[in-house]
């Protein structure tokens, strides 16, 4: 098992391996009767053990492996809060609250057997509840009435809107099949086996794809207005993971806000995809991103970089490659933050021109530290010489300092682009639960439906209203649900 110690050096159970690869090049510099092909793959495989054994060392502090992949991770120890235990001041509380309206009142009576001898008179009650659920299948019969005039023409009362075949499921149930299928991610064979032993009521997986399929379509308007709404807002957060379609790599991609959330499936990842999605080239704001190069490709767009991929990044260089410049820079940015949200979400300019000169100053250190390599070692070679990792995160930090620091300038750009990762970590979720998506149809009902139970979830509607509203309304019905939640 891999060892990090603080060193930034790695071990290998009581091995050393970084210490032992420098004694083997250091044996093989002096050794001066080696041939140079025979020396050249003992270096080859050198580096190949030196890169297996940083693979060794990644883990969700330093990279952007997910905690579960850690090995015997340490459980974290809290430090000692001033707070009291439970709610804090102004916490909204989940506590059960006494009903006016119970939907059962049981009158008990006092066992007059029980009492001493003598007279008694009623005082009053003692009342206690008790909150449970029932699973009960409701079958509403509507019986239209016919009639007859004298000359035999018959009329006969119209039946609700939506009641149209002899027995059909109700909107309710529709809703609590996609709720189960798309909110809670299970999959269909689980639906129907609830529906069954629950309820009593027999659904099939095709009847739970056609619910799915219903929901889908009558959102279409909804995906149209939620896309019209992020292409014209000031802030977005951009992100894509890799999704698996009948075993095929596609990728998940998702535009988002504070408001509206939009996903999206596509074979591609980069600029192809992002154009088909049809937000970002109509997006004029600022888009936090980590830094993929097909965003940089929108030239009307302003970039800002999510700076948790550079903590994570700055960790590795100092525990895997004992870079000193990268705890520093890590801890400048820490302290940046910490700095910019006590002034509000932004920095005075003056304030910026300071932190601006010690950001250049921390970097100018790192390039003695970590200078590039020699031009002279790659004279006559084609293409960019080759960089360690730490180099080209230097390099970055350089080139795209505007980016790195615009959440000090701008109030509304966040230091992270948590939001977007959020938005697309139940897709992953998803995958544990139910595997990869059957068929490019399944994952387009997953991604717009999912857009909209996010969307609603941004406005404090619950998953549950949210998708009853979508199938006992019209297509709109959904909109006007969020449309009356003020933005």
């Amino acid at each position: 098992m891999a060892q990090k110690p603080e060193t930034g050096t790695v071990k290998v159970g009581n091995i050393d391996v970084t210490g032992t690869i420098e004694k083997a090049r250091a044996l093989l510099q002096d050794e001066s009767g080696i041939s140079a092909s025979f020396r050249a793959t003992i270096e080859l495989l050198l580096t190949v053990v030196t890169l297996l054994c940083q693979r060794l060392g990644l883990n969700s502090t330093n990279s952007s492996k997910p905690p579960s992949t850690d090995p015997n991770r340490p459980r974290q120890v809290r430090q000692k809060s001033e707070r009291k235990p439970g709610g804090q001041p102004g916490h909204k509380g989940v506590t059960l609250e006494m009903v006016a309206d119970p939907s059962e009142i049981r009158h008990l009576k006092v066992n007059r057997a029980t009492l001493p001898a003598g007279k008694y008179r009623r005082v009053g009650t003692e009342k206690r509840q008790v909150v449970d659920v029932d699973f009960v299948r409701v079958v509403t019969e509507y019986q239209a009435e016919i009639l007859e005039d004298s000359q035999g023409q018959r009329f006969t009362a119209e039946f609700p809107r939506g009641v149209t075949q002899r027995i059909q499921y109700g909107p309710g149930l529709k809703a609590h099949s996609v709720y189960m299928s798309q909110q809670q991610l299970l999959p269909y064979k689980r639906v129907t086996e609830y529906f069954a032993d629950q309820l009593g009521i027999p659904v099939s997986a095709g009847s739970i794809h056609r619910f799915n399929q219903e929901a889908f379509q009558k959102l279409e308007s909804f995906e149209a207005l939620a896309k019209e709404k992020l292409a014209a807002s000031p802030l977005l957060h951009a992100d894509e993971t890799g999704s698996n379609i009948n075993k095929d790599r596609h990728w998940l991609h998702v535009a988002s806000n504070e408001l509206w959330v939009c996903l999206f499936i596509h074979e591609k990842r980069g600029r192809v995809a992002m154009e088909e999605m049809g937000i970002l080239p109509f997006f004029r704001g600022v888009l936090v991103h980590d830094h993929m190069k097909a965003y940089f490709t929108f030239d009307k767009i302003k970039n800002a970089l999510c700076n948790a991929h550079h903590l994570r990044e700055l960790t590795w260089a100092h525990e895997q490659d004992a870079q000193q410049w990268a705890e520093e820079m890590r801890k400048f940015l820490l302290e940046l933050n910490d700095a910019v949200n006590s002034a509000g979400g932004a920095l005075v300019e003056s304030e910026q021109t300071q932190w601006r000169q010690r950001y250049r100053d921390l970097l100018a250190k790192a390039d003695k530290e970590c200078p590039p390599p020699d031009p002279a070692l790659h004279k006559g070679k084609r293409g960019r010489q080759k960089r360690s990792k730490s180099r080209n995160l230097l390099e970055r930090l350089q080139d795209f300092e505007s980016d790195v620091l615009r959440f000090m300038e701008v109030v509304y750009v966040p230091f992270t682009n948590n939001r977007a990762e959020n938005d697309l970590r139940m897709s992953k979720v998803q995958q544990k639960i139910s595997g990869c998506f059957r068929s490019i149809e399944g994952a387009r009902f997953f991604c717009r439906i999912r857009s909209y139970l996010l969307t609603c979830q941004r406005r404090k509607i619950s998953a549950s209203d949210a998708l009853t509203a979508i199938f006992t309304g019209d297509a709109n019905a959904a909109i006007s649900l969020i449309a009356q939640r003020a933005e």
